[in-house]
């Protein structure tokens, strides 16, 4: 789907608008981790926006392709929708994000406070985004998919590309996953540079789309999704996703949306980080699935996303 030139390509060009985020040992706890490694937090929530996403459509935008003035629309479950409608208000044109009932309203009023006007619609995002394809196809707006879109994802994998900079002698990085772009953007960068680093993935059990595509060998669409974590559920992944990520990827854990918010909690309460249920998905991972990083030195986990999740609850 992208190259390590695509990534390298796109890293040059976001840089001018997009932060290198820090790292932090996770240390002097109060209530460790039963996880036997040495955990390295990627602390991706301090990004522009709140998220990863800022990268891919900041990169879609600067590459130049199908730009309009009647503005760019998107669906989204909260974060790729802030990316839009900052990346919009950036180049001064108008932004419209099409978005399900399971969005969390902050992140409605963020996306407001970057001028997007938003429409939620429909109980999932495959919903929304049939919505979002259908107004760009009678506006004439750019349509920025969030995760099958190759420019998009080449701008999620300068993520990987930082990571293994920053962190040395590293074993493995954790990486939340919705659609899968993240996923197949970092797979594709930290593989070509350290192909020995294991790439683990976590998916709620409420939308294994990946994890149920990669058992049956082919990718599937599922029946149903029951995850309430509306920024990593998906129906259906894309074929170059899933591709990309049975080629990449090492394994795919599964956690609850409960273990995602113990874990945003956890967050807020040790180190007063806000993060969303993604955005704590790989702490829950470490929590859930400790034996399986057992013999693992040092390893990553990927904070993604903001959010007041853990703080609310």
């Amino acid at each position: 789907m992208i190259t390590l030139a695509d990534i390298t390509a796109a890293r040059l060009r976001i840089a001018p608008f997009t932060r290198e985020t820090p790292v932090m040992p996770i240390a002097a706890l109060r209530e460790p981790l039963a996880c036997p490694a040495s955990i390295v937090m990627k602390l991706e929530l301090f990004q522009v926006t709140g998220s990863f996403k800022a990268r891919g459509a900041m990169n879609r935008h600067l590459a130049g392709v199908d730009r309009s003035p009647a503005g760019i629309v998107t669906a989204s479950g909260g974060n790729h929708g802030l990316a839009v409608a900052r990346t919009a208000d950036v180049a001064g044109v108008p932004a419209t994000i099409f978005v399900p009932r399971t969005v969390r309203q902050e992140k409605v009023r963020k996306m407001q406070d970057w001028n997007a006007r938003v429409e939620i619609v429909g109980d999932e995002w495959s919903v929304s985004n049939e919505a979002a394809l259908a107004c760009a196809a009678a506006t004439g707006a750019s349509y920025f998919h969030p995760f099958a879109d190759p420019l998009v994802v080449a701008g999620q994998g300068t993520l990987g590309l930082e990571i293994i900079e920053q962190i040395a002698d590293l074993d493995a990085i954790v990486v939340a996953i919705g659609g899968g772009g993240l996923m197949a953007g970092l797979s594709t960068a930290v593989k070509a540079v350290k192909p020995g680093i294991r790439v683990i993935g976590v998916e709620p059990e409420g939308s294994p789309t990946l994890a149920a595509s990669l058992e049956a060998k082919r990718r599937v669409r599922l029946d149903a999704v029951t995850s309430h974590v509306a920024t990593m559920s998906c129906r259906e992944t894309d074929e170059r996703i899933f591709q990309t990520v049975r080629q990449n990827a090492d394994c795919i854990l599964l956690v609850p949306d409960d273990a995602m918010l113990e874990a945003s909690r956890w967050l807020w309460k040790e180190f007063a980080i806000a993060a969303d249920l993604s955005g704590a998905a790989s702490i829950a991972a470490l929590q859930c699935w400790p034996g399986h990083f057992a013999g693992f030195g040092k390893v990553c986990a990927l904070v993604c996303g903001a959010g007041t999740d853990g703080i609310e609850a």
